[in-house]
């Protein structure tokens, strides 16, 4: 059965059509936010009418294809609360959506001050008009400011009705329509003093290169425009409540960057309002005088005023000087007014809703344990009040600097990077080719995207190089925290999905590759059972690997069901997991040890990555055991040895299986745990009789460069006659280190007769003796018991038994 992830299509259609339309409104009242009413003038002032199009366009194309990698991570599944954040955390895992996601509220809630700022700076020019300046414009602007975010709070947490009941979008159609009236209406006196002609070529053209003051640059005022672009998130950062945002937020989104971007360039008003002007009615110029007309302000001099003063003294009125130029084009000026009010009170609110919920969202999936406070919700609609308190905050902070053109650029950059973010969470995903990547929005490209991440990059960079450097550092920083942390949390990302894709191209391009010294790896097979049961098992295992090999922990026959076997699987690889160790944890179902651990040897593994080491316990009953569990027992170290692995067993005097501890207990007891603490001032003797390929030498040599060892030396023992030193050479030309080497020189003796009946009476029960017995009797025990040692078999391996045992049995001779 395949189950695939549903998509909230079954609403019905006045459903759609109300929410598209409700994503559409939040967008728009958020792009015509404060910059359309009192910067517009002033960017197009600075850039002319060449470069305010660029600024424009180049905000529209980020926007744009911004807009197209939001649709489709938005249609590819259920869109829940958390916006930018959910989209990002849940397309490329939890380290990018964390990350991101604290940048991202951090930026809503600025844009409240950025806004706010904006409202209060249109207050102060009133007063300013009227002569009511409370202290000074700077304290005025926030005092206005702080009073305005107060009230903005209490309408926030009484709940989003009261956002949709203002009808804001109203007010600012009427006020944008109210500007393209006024344009047209005959200029009067006033009005020609301060710079407004009504439409004239010759305005058009004088304002058409740009002409930017007091160090401003394009990417300079591109990054105070910037903001204007920044509501496309409005209708997903209320992702949470909407019905079918899989259906609202593509059309609602794309549609409010059409219309926003066309009501930009509709309402730059270079055509209409020259750069400077004195605001003197009787800066006029005699009739006929015109031809005298030079300098700055040929434009205005030819319709008969002179502004030559302004290239001295600096003026208050033109697009350069005055933030109120839409008020006084505008038909009737209270409109405009209303419409900045409109715009920047309804952006604010808007912010100060979105911050608090995807802060809310971020902290609900405990990403960052510290911020658990800020998850919890108040009332039926689950309202983050902790997390409003916390906006409130921050945007009276920012609302002290009391500048729009220094708050601006810091939200263009925090933007940017979410942005980036996520046209690369589309293009990730894409690239991953995941089968769960299946948007529902087809106009969309993965390049596309890519060349938007790059491009949001590229910006953040031109318009402030250490700003963005300083944003990347915080995202790193946070990447890194969460990376270490591991949430427990699983999304799908495609993080995950492209993790897979490069595993299995890395695992098949080995394939290609020769084995060769320099590059072997340890490469554990380790039969644990279960891996709580033999801990210091696993601990020498992990020593020898570390971070850095394949170490597979693995358990043997099994009585339970399969539905048992895989639980246990699950079960144990968490354990692995919470222990650090990284290792997999593998089980058959078989009828018997030997051949779980056959059916093992040859087919754990992938390609390359495969196990080259079988450890396993020392079989620490082998006298009294039954004769089936020794011959399982030796019969799998011959199936090592046919299968060219090596081998390695481990004897403690204490035993390796703790699991009866374990049950009675529930405590590990400290000889278990002996591989996981330091290991004091010793020696790891290494018995080197026979050139075994190295393993012999390698494995002793890992441990010594563990910090667990590194109080340890290392002694060789060698057979050979006293003096030789050709041992010395090679271990340096292995450069492996080591504290001594020991010759063995009686190896060529033979045993002596204590020994040698010592190693009789040991093997002893495991003989057939058929040499002394008749041959069916001896072919009945050899069917009967074909485990057992032979004559014949003794014969032969005599010379290797000698050899093997004379060390041993000398050295047992000499510690006595």
């Amino acid at each position: 059965m395949i189950c695939l992830e549903a998509s909230d299509t079954d609403t019905d259609t006045a459903t759609k059509t109300f929410k598209y339309e409700e994503t559409r409104s939040k967008c728009m009242l958020n792009i015509w936010g404060v910059m359309l009413f009192i910067r517009l003038s002033w960017v197009f002032g600075q850039a002319g009418w060449g470069l305010g199009i660029v600024v424009i366009a180049l905000s529209c194309v980020v926007t744009t294809v911004t807009g197209l990698s939001m649709s489709a991570i938005c249609t590819n599944g259920v869109v829940r609360g958390g916006g930018a954040y959910y989209l990002i955390s849940r397309s490329l895992g939890p380290e990018f959506g964390g990350s991101i996601g604290l940048i991202f509220a951090f930026a809503n809630a600025v844009a409240v001050a950025m806004y706010v700022v904006g409202f209060a700076e249109t207050v102060v020019d009133l007063l300013k008009e009227n002569d009511a300046i409370m202290i000074d414009e700077l304290n005025d602007i926030r005092i206005i400011g702080c009073i305005s975010v107060v009230l903005l709070l209490g309408i926030s947490v009484a709940g989003m009705e009261w956002e949709a009941k203002i009808g804001l979008l109203i007010i600012l159609l009427i006020a944008i329509a109210n500007v393209f009236v006024g344009t047209g209406i005959p200029a009067s006196t006033d009005k020609k003093s301060k710079g407004f002609f009504n439409y004239d070529a010759k305005i058009f053209m004088e304002n058409l290169p740009p002409d930017f003051r007091n160090g401003e640059t394009f990417f300079s005022v591109f990054a105070i425009f910037f903001p204007a672009a920044t509501g496309i998130l409005a209708g997903a950062n209320i992702s949470g409540d909407l019905k079918d945002p899989q259906d609202a937020l593509p059309k609602g989104t794309l549609l409010a960057i059409l219309i926003t971007g066309v009501t930009y360039l509709g309402v730059a008003l270079s055509a209409t309002v020259v750069r400077d002007a004195t605001g003197n009615i009787n800066d006029t110029i005699a009739t006929g005088m015109e031809m005298l007309c030079n300098g700055t302000n040929t434009a205005a001099c030819e319709q008969g005023w002179n502004f030559s003063s302004c290239d001295v003294n600096s003026c208050k009125f033109g697009s350069m000087n005055n933030f109120q130029v839409m008020t006084m084009v505008s038909g009737f000026g209270p409109l405009i007014t209303a419409g900045t009010f409109s715009a920047t009170l309804s952006s604010a609110l808007a912010s100060l809703v979105s911050a608090p919920k995807v802060f809310q969202a971020l902290c609900k999936d405990n990403i960052y344990t510290a911020l658990k406070f800020f998850a919890k919700g108040h009332g039926k609609n689950n309202e983050p009040i902790r997390g409003y308190v916390l906006t409130f905050i921050i945007a009276v902070a920012f609302i002290i600097i009391a500048d729009l053109n220094v708050i601006a650029p810091i939200i263009s950059n925090f933007f940017l990077a979410s942005y980036a973010l996520i046209n690369f969470s589309c293009f990730h995903a894409s690239y991953a080719k995941s089968p769960g990547w299946r948007p529902a929005y087809r106009y969309y490209n993965m390049w596309l995207s890519l060349f938007g991440a790059v491009l949001c990059c590229g910006v953040m960079f031109v318009i402030n190089w250490w700003a963005a450097l300083l944003t990347y550092a915080i995202e790193i920083f946070l990447y890194v925290y969460v990376t270490v942390k591991k949430p427990n949390v699983n999304w799908g990302s495609s993080t995950q999905a492209v993790t897979f894709v490069s595993a299995v191209n890395n695992a098949l391009s080995l394939t290609g590759v020769e084995d060769h010294v320099k590059n072997f790896r340890p490469q554990c097979m380790v039969l644990t059972g279960a891996p709580k049961n033999r801990p210091a098992l696993l601990d020498l295992a992990h020593c020898f690997t570390k971070n850095y090999g394949l170490c597979l922990t693995c358990e043997g026959p099994r009585t339970e069901t399969l539905t048992d076997v895989n639980a246990g699987m699950e079960k144990n690889q968490m354990w692995l997991n919470k222990k650090k160790r990284k290792a997999f944890y593998a089980a058959v179902a078989c009828d018997s040890f030997r051949q779980g651990t056959e059916i093992l040897l040859q087919a754990s593994g992938l390609g390359r990555l495969k196990p080259n080491i079988l450890m396993m316990g020392f079989k620490k009953d082998w006298r009294t055991a039954d004769t089936a569990g020794v011959q399982s027992y030796v019969g799998i170290l011959h199936d090592a040895f046919d299968f060219e692995y090596g081998t390695v067993v481990l004897r403690m005097n204490q035993g390796l299986d703790i699991s009866h501890i374990i049950k009675a207990q529930g405590e590990l007891v400290s000889t278990s745990t002996q591989f996981q603490r330091k290991q004091g001032k010793g020696t790891i003797d290494v018995w080197w009789m026979f050139d075994d390929g190295g393993l012999t030498l390698l494995l002793p040599y890992i441990l010594t460069t563990r910090k667990k060892f590194k109080d340890c030396k290392m002694r060789i023992f060698i057979a050979g006659q006293p003096g030789r030193v050709e041992m010395k050479s090679l271990l340096e030309k292995f450069r492996i280190k080591y504290a001594d080497i020991h010759v063995i020189d009686d190896i060529t003796q033979n045993p002596n007769s204590n020994s040698w009946k010592m190693f009789e009476d040991m093997i002893e029960p495991f003989r057939l003796h058929e040499g002394s017995k008749s041959t069916t009797l001896a072919e009945a025990l050899r069917k009967d018991s074909p485990w057992k040692i032979s004559d014949a078999e003794l014969d032969t391996f005599e010379e290797k038994v000698e050899s093997r045992d004379r060390p041993l049995l000398s050295a047992h001779h000499r510690d006595q």
